[in-house]
């Protein structure tokens, strides 16, 4: 038997702009939030709009985005 190629993970690409490079670099946060919170939270929003259907993918930017500000 053959055994599978190990999997690498593709790197991320970073792009400058060398007009407006202020020295910053660009970090991912140390943890990201788990799916099932950002579900629970898209939720929440759901329902308190009046379950209105058809901003799901809103609600779970949102979501994601007020997650991600609790942990800075």
């Amino acid at each position: 038997m053959i055994a599978p190629k190990a999997q690498t993970q593709p790197r991320p690409k970073i792009v400058v702009d060398p007009k407006h490079d202020s020295g910053a670099v660009a970090t991912m946060p140390d943890k990201v939030p788990s799916p099932d919170r950002i579900r629970e939270r898209a939720y929440e929003l759901y329902e308190g709009r009046g379950r209105e259907p058809g901003r799901e993918e809103q609600d779970w930017l949102r979501a994601e985005q007020e997650i991600l500000k609790k942990r800075r």
